[in-house]
């Protein structure tokens, strides 16, 4: 199982340097797992940068995958990640995600920069 963080995903939709990085995992969507705020802080970014028409394509390929809720079991496992990494928020809920279903996190987010389970690519210019 894979997840695929929001910074990957922009990256993925942009074609950028990294695309190529972050295409396998997006597209074995039969073992993708797409957290809720994956969807909200990409939408909120395509739409900001080319619209709300693009944004609603970008979600449209997303939930190809299995969109997972944020319940209050995924809070509270967030929370622990968020004080045992230092991680803000929506990472802790990435990396959360993906601990719960053993699957790997697929990012550029140096905020996860040597965390197990995770697979990091530095940005490329």
């Amino acid at each position: 199982m894979n997840v695929v963080d929001s910074s990957a995903w922009l990256e993925f939709f942009a074609d950028g340097p990294n695309a190529g990085r972050f295409a396998p995992p997006i597209l074995a969507t039969a073992n993708l797992l797409v957290p809720s705020v994956a969807i909200y802080e990409v939408f909120k970014t395509i739409a900001r940068q080319s619209g709300e028409s693009n944004a609603l394509q970008a979600i449209a390929v997303m939930e190809q995958g299995t969109v997972v809720d944020f319940d209050q079991a995924l809070a509270l496992t967030a929370a622990r990640i968020s004080a045992a990494h230092k991680l803000p928020l929506a990472d802790s809920i990435m990396l959360a995600t993906a601990r719960r279903d053993r699957a790997t996190l697929w990012t550029q987010d140096a905020d996860f920069t040597n965390i197990d389970g995770v697979r990091f690519f530095r940005r490329r210019p």
